[in-house]
């Protein structure tokens, strides 16, 4: 999608991120959470993010409509981690299959290594089912380490989180 551009989130497109992922969370597996969080927790989210001193983007179309968004965050919170952070994506449902989350996962990447981060963690939620999402980050260089099977139970299923990982900075080859 050669109309799209992507820029730091700001607290302006709150409303548009929290419809995206709502539609995600009503509709999808890729969040295990089962009811949409309303723009409030949105927002508690995302300046807990920016607290962090983590990335969240937006893919902005020509229009200025908000086509999707990504952002890092902590993979867990104890020390050891500090160098490690795990990617989320949600992608306009009007706007999937489009290169909108490719474009969102090159730039966070980039940012994320800019950051000297030195492993960056996908955790797909029903990882069978949302093929697009492994497609993708398998694409960007991401390698399988894992899959929980079994691990959430959303809309009367069992669903299998799968695990991807990807090195930067050199990864564990070097000290941080």
């Amino acid at each position: 999608m050669t109309d799209i551009a992507i820029r730091p989130a700001e607290p302006a497109d709150i409303a548009a991120i929290t419809a995206i992922y709502g539609h995600a969370v009503r509709t999808g597996t890729a969040s295990y959470e089962y009811d949409p969080p309303d723009e409030a927790e949105m927002a508690r989210r995302f300046d807990a993010v920016a607290a962090g001193g983590y990335p969240w983007l937006a893919a902005v179309t020509a229009e200025g409509r908000l086509a999707g968004y990504a952002y890092a965050s902590a993979f867990r919170t104890r020390p050891a981690y500090r160098f490690m952070v795990e990617d989320s994506i949600y992608v306009a449902p009007d706007v999937q299959g489009r290169g909108v989350g490719r474009l969102l996962l090159e730039q966070l990447i980039a940012g994320c290594s800019r950051l000297a981060y030195r492993q960056m963690i996908a955790v797909i939620g029903d990882g069978g089912v949302n093929l697009a999402s492994v497609r993708l980050h398998a694409a960007a260089g991401f390698e399988h380490c894992g899959r929980i099977a079994g691990s959430g139970f959303k809309h009367g299923r069992w669903c299998d989180t799968v695990l991807m990982q990807l090195a930067l900075n050199g990864g564990q080859g070097a000290l941080p």
